[in-house]
Formats: structure tokens, sequence, C-alpha cells
């Protein structure tokens, strides 16, 4: 087994400057053209993820293939893909028995922690007396695994760890083809285009926020402003940062050309960036990958004869995804020893 770490799966934010100048060059009478951005600093985010190889060994515990922070972000980077995890939870939740020593509740954060990461723990407390008490859910974004994998730690941060007993831990991973410590969702395939579905959302939202404009070059040619009067106009410029606060500016120009001062429009974002279709390319990239039904979801189809009928797709839909998760809950059973994970065999049609 090696214990080699793959990259990072992380955001790195930097904030681009609010202000940046250069000389660009130096005209016969020894002035500068100078060019100048103002604005608010703009958060710049950078995702390295999916190089990750295996499993690095820390002398404690071994660290997961990919920090599970991200797997935990991403869940909410966009509605298609937490909705479908949803909708998988809740179909499995709702065909589960009730246990007394797996009550639903229970279940139901198993479950989500077993779509969402590729791993699920759950934990055996026992009396004094040695008999089995009700089992504990425990958080499988902060759970790690330890040497002879059969000892696990919880650690929530640096010097935040418990030892769990040894044998006190059932662990449920999806497979991986490049270690046997972790499990990885089924999902990772579709990552790159969740995130691309929430950019291009973060994108729009800052670009009605901005009032609905890209920017612009503001263009002088005049010889009438001199670079004092250049400066003003730049420091007034910056000060009106800030949403709504540019709205008009005065600007006193006796003797000037018509054509001296012009602002041109840097693009027209609304006919450029295709946000229409890059949120449906994502949207099927995401759907696909969980292999959800999209009627399932309450998506609204574009075409006029729709997704079909939405119960018998559904009735295809457990039949094919939510029974064999069923079957990987099952394996609780052989471990716990006593039939605790049963599930409803009548599966409503409508």
């Amino acid at each position: 087994m090696s214990k080699r770490k793959g990259g990072a799966l992380r955001r790195v934010v930097r904030m681009a400057p609010a202000v940046q100048s250069a000389a660009l060059m130096t005209q016969s009478d020894g002035s500068t053209v100078e060019a100048f951005t103002f604005g608010d600093p703009e958060p710049i985010s950078r995702i390295r993820l999916l190089d990750y190889v295996e499993s690095m060994f820390n002398g404690r515990w071994y660290e997961p293939p990919m920090p599970w922070d991200g797997l935990a972000s991403a869940f909410h980077a966009s509605p298609h893909h937490g909705s479908a995890i949803f909708l998988k939870r809740n179909i499995l939740k709702s065909l589960f028995i009730p246990h007394e020593r797996l009550p639903g509740a229970t279940f139901g954060a198993w479950a989500l922690d077993y779509l969402v990461f590729g791993n699920a723990y759950l934990e055996q407390p026992r009396a004094f007396t040695g008999r089995a008490l009700p089992l504990r859910h425990a958080l499988g974004k902060y759970v790690r695994r330890g040497e002879d994998l059969d000892q696990y730690f919880f650690v929530r941060g640096w010097l935040q760890e418990h030892e769990f007993a040894r044998g006190a831990i059932f662990h449920l991973r999806e497979d991986d083809v490049n270690q046997e410590v972790y499990g990885l969702p089924e999902y990772i395939s579709a990552l790159q285009s969740a995130w691309l579905n929430e950019a291009a959302t973060l994108f729009r939202r800052k670009y009605y926020a901005n009032g609905s404009h890209a920017g612009f070059i503001l263009y002088m040619t005049d010889g009438q402003i001199d670079n004092a009067d250049a400066d003003a106009l730049r420091l007034a410029l910056k000060n009106s940062k800030g949403p709504g606060n540019f709205r008009n500016l005065f600007l006193h120009m006796p003797g000037g050309k018509a054509d001296g001062l012009k602002l041109i429009p840097v693009s027209e974002v609304a006919a450029k960036d295709d946000f229409a279709a890059i949120k449906n390319v994502s949207k099927e990239d995401v759907l696909a990958a969980h292999r959800v039904p999209p009627g399932l979801l309450g998506i609204i189809p574009n075409n006029t004869g729709g997704f079909g009928n939405a119960p018998e797709a559904r009735a295809v839909f457990i039949d094919n995804e939510i029974r064999p998760l069923m079957q990987r809950f099952r394996e609780l059973n052989e471990w716990a020893g006593e039939e605790l994970v049963r599930f409803s065999e009548s599966v409503p049609v409508g």
C-alpha cells in the first residue's frame, strides 16, 4: 500500500489590486500616457483538484486522498449536484425500516455522508455490561483511519483528536482504484462542471451588482487637460467605488474638443458570456454523473414532449440506482451480527 499523497483540493483566494498604474510611453513634450484601473478588489479563485494519487500516513493516521473540506464545499456549489444527492438520500430514508439500534435519523445522516464523501462511519457504543447500545453516527468529514486499518480517529483540528475504541467503528466505503484506505464518491468526474455552474452564476451576480456593465475605458486626448486635471479626475473616480456610488460625474473643460473625452465600453457581457449555454451544459454533466432523471429534480423541460412519465422514471431510477445502494448499506448487518438495515419492498409508483 502506497503512502503518497496527491495534490490538494483547495481554493486559494487572492485579492486583485484595486488600482494599478503604469507609464506606457513618454511623449515629445516629456508628458506620459498613463493607463490605470479603478474598482473594488475582486477575489480570484484558483482550484487544483483531481491530481490526487493515494493516501499519506502521517505517523498516526492516513490522510484522505483529497481534503474532505473541498467535497463538503462542492456539495453546495451547484443546485443540481446537491439536489441529486438529497434525492437519493431521501428515497433511501423513505424506504428504510427503523431499528431500535439504528434510528431513521442516524441512518439518514450516515447515508448522506456516504453519498457526499464516499465514506460513512457508525460507532458502536457499549454499556458497562457489554450490551450493544444504539449506533451513533460519526461525521465522515473528520474521521481518519489508523495504520492497522481497524483503528479510527476523530480529528476536528490541530490537537483536537479522539481515538475510537478498537473494533467500535463500522466503515462503509466506496471503492477507489488508487488506494484501499478511504473511499471516493462516484461524482468526482462532475466536480469541474459543478464549479463551472457556480462560477457562471457568481459572475452573473457580480455583473448585475455592478450595474449591468463590465466596465469601461476613459480615453482623453484633449490638450486642455493637463496632468493635474487628470489626477483630479482619477481621484474622483477612485473615490466613487462601491455599488451604486458612481452615478454622475461633472467635468468642466472650457474650449475642449467634443471628442477629447471618450467613454469606451469594454464589452457587452449579456451577449458574450453564454450564461444559459454554460448552465445547461454543466447541468447535464452533473446529472449524467449522478444518473438522476431531470424530471425527479423539478427541472422544467425545454422541449414540448417533456421528460416522459415521472412515476416510471422514478421506478427505473430506484431499480438501477437505489437498490444497489441498499445492498451496500446492508453490509452493516454482517458486521453487527443482526439485521439492522432493512428496506421496504413496496415502492410506490405514483
